[in-house]
């Protein structure tokens, strides 16, 4: 066990009401037995959620829910939120000393936590690419709600990094036919890169055998829906927070026996659950990341001193951005700084 060292400080991201962030300095204890002190190379904003939580939207009735692993304080402020973090292990067990990790923690130059919250990145995967193991756990596990078949008929709704990954992945099945399905026609180059299909909606296939819905769109729903072929199913992975979303329950619903399901990461795919934990669906994740071809889904790079002004603008939605991500102080620039 290495020395905890003297007491410190570190500098952490809050959303101090909503559409309201700052940067604050903290007070770091001396370092507990078993936990690991982790100097932060690189977070990312998981924009969907993030941006919820930055304008005040996660409703009362999911604030604990919602609860992020080591946030501090409580909706819809003040809160240090977020769960994209990639850093190096400077102090704790010998076994982690001097590795890079991915661990579900907020925007923040120096934490702690104990050992068994992060995760060693492998062999192959860079910690600037690491910042997307939290979305490719969730499609992972989406995927897993899904069930896709050999030779199905895929169509994911919504080019975000979510969507990206989730046909990213189902093309990967053999057989499989996937279309990635966004409003946005400038989606179409992520698409090509991904070696997948791009439809905007009026142009997207029907009879779909499964739809994967991740634009955080209310009408991204009813596109997923009139998608759907005969007793197929509609994985919802969007999260839409305080927003009603209307559906389109008459009509074809019924008389195509559709099957609408929800998908959350915070548990375990039923079909899975029996075998897989947390954790070794983590290292899955962490591992589907060493191809380098998902460094596409970074669509911009900002230094942590500006991560306020970073958010209010995300906050925005603005167009183009996937995951965004921060640069903390004393590493290099990398690419695609925006």
């Amino acid at each position: 066990m290495s020395m905890p060292g003297e007491d410190g400080r570190t500098t952490a991201f809050w959303v101090c009401a909503p559409g309201q962030g700052e940067l604050r300095d903290e007070p770091l204890p001396p370092l507990p037995e078993g936990h690991v002190r982790v100097r932060t190379l690189y977070s990312g904003i998981s924009r969907g959620t993030e941006s919820l939580v930055y304008r005040g939207e996660v409703p009362e009735s999911e604030h604990q829910r919602m609860r992020a692993p080591f946030q501090v304080g409580e909706f819809p402020g003040p809160v240090k939120y977020g769960y994209c973090n990639v850093g190096l292990v400077e102090a704790g067990p010998d076994t982690l000393m001097g590795s890079s990790v991915f661990c579900l923690h907020p925007h923040q130059t120096l934490y702690q936590v104990p050992a068994e919250w992060v995760h060693p990145l492998p062999d192959g995967l860079p910690p600037e690419r690491a910042v997307l193991a939290a979305n490719m756990e969730t499609a992972v596990n989406g995927l897993w709600d899904a069930t896709p078949k050999v030779g199905d008929r895929v169509a994911v709704i919504g080019a975000g990094v979510l969507g990206c990954l989730c046909v990213w992945l189902a093309s990967r099945i053999p057989g499989c036919e996937v279309e990635l399905i966004d409003i946005d026609p400038q989606r179409a180059v992520i698409a090509a890169k991904l070696g997948v299909v791009f439809r905007e909606p009026d142009q997207a296939s029907p009879d779909a055998d499964l739809v994967i819905h991740a634009s955080g769109a209310p009408a991204g729903v009813s596109t997923a829906l009139d998608l759907a072929g005969f007793e197929s199913r509609v994985i919802e992975l969007s999260w839409f927070g305080t927003r009603t979303v209307p559906l389109a329950l008459g009509q074809g619903f019924h008389q195509r026996r559709l099957r609408l399901i929800s998908s959350q990461v915070g548990s375990v795919a039923d079909v899975q659950r029996a075998r897989w934990d947390h954790r070794r669906r983590m290292g899955l994740a962490l591992r589907l990341l060493r191809d380098p071809l998902l460094d596409c889904l970074v669509s911009g790079e900002s230094p942590f001193s500006e991560l306020p002004e970073v958010q209010a603008r995300l906050a925005q939605n603005p167009p183009g951005v996937l995951m965004h991500r921060i640069r903390y102080p004393g590493h290099s620039r990398g690419s695609g700084d925006g």
